[in-house]
Order: structure tokens, then sequence, then C-alpha cells
């Protein structure tokens, strides 16, 4: 895998701070910026000691090993590129993280089918950060809150056209270049309570 500078982004806080994390050039694959990230982990809390986290579009990793690395009990990292995979598993072998799964799927079939992977415990926060040309449909977002502990987070990137369901709350929002994100919160009813 060739990389450039470009192709690098850093680890901004935690254990693993300073760490560069490599990946390859991939259609759609757009890293979350350092200043987003920071805001992030600041809206949720530095230390998310304990949080069992998701990342359904994984792409360079900087979402799900930033959680990792401020704490996080359990981070699964879906992504569907072969080669943007082999990238991920190259950094979690670098960082020695055992906290950290990687299956490379697609995240979007794995929900939509109930994958033991995704539903043998709820997770704390689910990151959705897909190409935004995919874009983000109310079906894959009210599949989520099938997957939360009560009082989990859900953050979203996107360019600007996605709309919120009533179903769901907007804690945090932001805006960073073409990127809008926010961090939702579901309406108690959404969260299935009938499994652990």
């Amino acid at each position: 895998m060739t990389v450039t500078t470009r192709n690098r982004v850093r680890i901004i806080g935690g254990r693993w701070r300073h760490r560069l994390l490599a990946f390859p050039d991939a259609e759609g694959l757009r890293p979350t910026a350092d200043a987003v990230r920071e805001k992030l982990f600041n809206w949720l809390g530095q230390d998310l000691d304990g949080w069992r986290c998701l990342d359904l579009f994984a792409g360079s990793g900087a979402l799900g090993f930033e959680a990792a690395s401020r704490g996080a009990r359990q981070v699964v990292l879906i992504e569907s590129n072969p080669r943007v995979c082999m990238a991920l598993r190259a950094s979690l072998s670098a960082l020695h993280a055992d906290n950290i799964i990687i299956e490379c799927a697609n995240g979007v079939e794995l929900l939509q089918t109930g994958n033991p992977l995704l539903t043998a415990a709820k997770f704390d926060l689910v990151l959705l950060d897909p190409p935004f040309s995919l874009g983000l449909s109310e079906q894959l977002l009210e599949k989520t809150a099938q997957l939360l502990n009560p009082g989990a987070f859900v953050y979203i990137e996107h360019d600007g056209h996605f709309e919120v369901t009533a179903n769901w709350d907007i804690w945090r929002q932001g805006k960073a270049g073409r990127a809008h994100f926010c961090v939702l919160r579901p309406a108690e009813q959404l969260i299935d309570h009938s499994y652990a």
C-alpha cells in the first residue's frame, strides 16, 4: 500500500495520542477531521471507559480507533473495502489493540440481517459516517436504535441532506467544510430491551 501524507490520520487523544493511522485511497473514504473528532469527544467526555462502540463504516478507522484509545471496552469496526480492511488490521497490529474487532463486510447488510456480531451485546455509541453518496435512510437509523443501550448515542456525519425524524433528538450538532455532523439520542420506545 502506497501511503502519502494525505493518507494518514492522527489519533488526537487517549493512550495512542499522536499515533498515525495509514489508509489507502478508496472511493468515498474521507477521514473525519481532527477538529470534528475533538469536538465529538469533548461532547461525549474524554474517557469512554467501559463503553461498547460500533463504527459501521470504519474507513480510515479514525473514529473507532479514537474511541478505543479513550478507553472503550470494545470497538467493532465494519468496513466493506478489502484494501481498507487490510490497512485497519495493520493499524490494529501496530497499536497492539486488544479492544478492537475488525470485520470486513458490508455494514448495511450486517445490520439488516441481524448479524450476531452486532446483536450479541448492545452498544453505548454507534458511529455512522458513510460515503456521502450512500446517504442514510430512516430504516437504517431505526435498525441502529435496536442495537443501543439506554442512554446511548449515535454520531452521524453527512453532507447536509440528512433529515432527523421525530423518533430522534439532536443532542449536539456542528459543521466543518462540507461535513455536517450531529449526535442523536433515540426516543426510548425505539430501544429494544429484549436481549442483553
